[in-house]
């Protein structure tokens, strides 16, 4: 049910700009960057809501807060698609931020991880499995919804679609008290927790350094998702040859999450979001010494890498501190990388117009440090992800046989 509604949640959100800000734009007088200023905006409020969000959903557990989640995602559609100017349309905007930071990735992890504690782990895998289609629905359901209706139509299609289908199954979730009462029952002792977060003296600094990593893939993932044909296009691409490569991104990112959920099931998340951030890096610098030969490589490498830090966003966290507070510590941890998404398209772009396709060492810099931080983080806890791995066997071990 998340998967799905995660799905059209991103869609209808995060995906809208690409396929509606021109006609929008056109409609509506103003310039096309007019609109993605607005998305922009909301972006930045989504950051800010997100804490609140996750306290609210460590509090009380995430079906209310889905729940309304899809009345402010339908609210903000149709608000956007009666928009008659600048202010109504930012308005709009400004309310789909609200319920971008109640209602996308965070809040279903934090809700799952509520419902299942530290056990969690599949079904955040299972999430972004599904919800990793959502640009592949959305971006021709939306150019299909702006061909026959306007772009006006299409946005009062995926509003109805969260009241038809994405508040349905909100409502159908499982309440939070219950998943407890019934986790109590079967487990009345506290189980151990194999999180090297334990330590009050390492929170801050082990918090400090998953925000940075946060903030890092973040920035390459959405610079990336507006540039990378531009860039491919530096290093002698054809458009036409750009926009099919990149179009290979998708299926690598769901390619790596059926990889997390099968073959890396069992080794420690920290493994899996090292080699994840590699990935980056090393295509982009395949893709400078080789040259266009390589793009096919590139986008591969970043899409599979891409795949499986987003899964890391939702499983680190949990593996370091725990399931208490979740929601509330993945709200702030998430909250730079929120900005990081943000200023990224502006600061790629700028870095293009000046070295062109050298550009692409930023990028790759930036992913390199995420790397980087993962290991120091390893490091500080001095604990390595194979002795944590083998005491959360001996934990469930422990617990089977009692």
């Amino acid at each position: 049910m998340l998967g799905t509604t995660q799905t059209l949640a991103w869609a209808s959100s995060y995906y809208l700009p690409a396929m509606l800000a021109e006609p929008m734009a056109r409609s509506l007088g103003v310039s096309t960057s007019t609109v993605f200023a607005a998305f922009s905006l909301a972006l930045v409020l989504s950051a800010l809501v997100g804490p609140l969000a996750g306290h609210l959903i460590d509090r009380r557990g995430g079906r209310p807060v889905l729940i309304g989640t899809s009345v402010l995602f339908a609210g903000g559609l149709g608000l956007l698609a009666l928009a008659q100017g600048t202010v109504s349309m930012g308005a709009a905007w400004l309310l789909l931020g609200i319920g971008m930071g109640c209602g996308l990735y965070e809040a279903a992890f934090s809700t799952v991880v509520r419902l299942y504690g530290q056990d969690a782990r599949a079904a955040i895998t299972g999430i972004t499995l599904i919800a990793g289609f959502a640009s592949t629905v959305g971006w021709p359901l939306s150019a299909w919804l702006e061909a026959h209706f306007g772009w006006r139509g299409a946005c009062a299609g995926w509003a109805t679609l969260h009241l038809l289908v994405g508040l349905p199954l909100n409502i159908l979730l499982p309440s939070a008290g219950a998943a407890a009462s019934e986790q109590h029952a079967a487990d009345p002792e506290p189980s151990p927790t194999a999180s090297p977060a334990a330590d009050p003296a390492g929170t801050g600094w082990t918090t400090t350094l998953l925000a940075c990593v946060f903030a890092a893939t973040w920035f390459v993932s959405t610079a990336m998702a507006v540039h990378l044909p531009r860039l491919l296009q530096g290093f002698g691409v054809s458009l036409a040859a750009a926009v099919g490569i990149g179009t290979l991104v998708g299926p690598a990112q769901v390619c790596a999450r059926v990889l997390e959920f099968g073959l890396l099931r069992r080794a420690h998340p920290l493994w899996s979001a090292r080699l994840a951030a590699l990935a980056h890096p090393i295509g982009a610098l395949v893709l400078l010494t080789v040259g266009p030969a390589a793009a096919v490589a590139f986008a591969v490498l970043h899409g599979l890498g891409n795949g499986i830090l987003t899964i890391a966003k939702g499983t680190l966290p949990l593996v370091f501190f725990g399931a208490s507070g979740y929601g509330a510590r993945q709200g702030w941890l998430m909250m730079p990388a929120r900005i990081a998404q943000v200023s990224a398209p502006l600061l790629l772009g700028i870095a293009i117009d000046a070295w062109g396709r050298d550009a692409l060492w930023l990028s790759a810099g930036v992913g390199a440090s995420a790397f980087f931080a993962l290991i120091v983080l390893r490091a500080h806890t001095g604990r390595t992800p194979a002795t944590l791995t083998l005491e959360a066997e001996q934990s469930a071990s422990s617990k089977a046989s009692s």
